[in-house]
């Protein structure tokens, strides 16, 4: 008898025979952060400050002057709003890593940078609809508590510094995504955005004290997320470009890195 050896087995791989559309993925993301109640714990918070502090404003305008803009009411709050904005967009995926739900959303989807594209225009499309709303209504509540209403004839005194105070928040929030994409952790991940959005401008605020030879940390400052944000979102400001260049670099970066880390670890 001839042996006849085996030959042998082979691995082939098999395409899966369905993948999801940017669209399917999209819908997905938004059934995952708006079935969640710390999202909407997070938002209500974030309107509540928005307007409850704009009415405190309006109502001490009168002690500020008669030179005081209206729309700086309505902005003003975004000192406090951008903390909870960018907590928001961190624990909307740290949370799936503490659940263990990314894995799913990476088996349904393995294009990582798909995930990380739908997941960032989710969470900005809801914090700009949320945004416009709150100010929407910071603007009614106000205009009884306010001497001199917002000149809407003028929009670099009204429409443009409104905008920017959207644009802001989106940029915030996707911040905060960001992190939470690098660190993977909730607390690290908070941590990391409450100090670059709050800690960071209130170190290089001290430097204000030092002398001449500490003075560039205080220019780099201004380039700072939040300074950036109240740049823009000044009426009438002028010389935009530095700090839309600042702020839109402080939220394109920290994504491109959280995707970089999801490509080259495991979930």
């Amino acid at each position: 008898m001839t042996a006849v050896a085996a030959a042998p087995a082979t691995r082939t791989r098999t395409a899966s025979p369905y993948r999801l559309t940017f669209g399917h993925l999209l819908r997905s993301e938004w059934i995952k952060i708006t079935s969640v109640r710390s999202t909407w714990w997070s938002l209500g918070i974030t309107a509540a400050l928005s307007i409850g502090i704009s009415m405190m404003i309006a109502g001490a305008s009168s002690s500020f002057g008669p030179g005081f803009p209206a729309v700086s009411a309505i902005l003003m709050p975004i000192q406090f709003t951008m903390l909870v904005a960018g907590i928001l967009g961190a624990i909307v995926i740290t949370g799936e890593y503490s659940t263990g739900m990314i894995r799913s959303t990476l088996t349904a989807e393995p294009r990582r940078g798909a995930v990380v594209a739908a997941k960032a225009v989710v969470i900005a499309a809801l914090m700009a609809v949320v945004t416009v709303v709150t100010y929407v209504i910071a603007i009614v509540a106000t205009a009884p508590l306010l001497a001199q209403g917002i000149d809407r004839s003028e929009p670099s005194l009204s429409i443009v510094p409104l905008a920017y105070g959207v644009l802001s928040m989106v940029a915030f929030t996707l911040i905060g995504l960001g992190f939470g994409f690098i660190v993977r952790n909730g607390a690290g991940a908070i941590a990391s955005t409450v100090g670059v959005l709050f800690v960071l401008p209130i170190v290089v605020t001290m430097f204000t004290m030092a002398g001449e030879g500490w003075r560039w940390i205080v220019d780099l400052g201004r380039y700072l997320p939040m300074n950036a944000a109240s740049t823009l979102t000044a009426p009438g400001a002028e010389d935009i470009v530095p700090a839309l260049l600042a702020l839109a670099g402080w939220t394109l970066i920290p994504l491109l890195i959280g995707w970089g880390v999801l490509r080259t670890r495991d979930a």
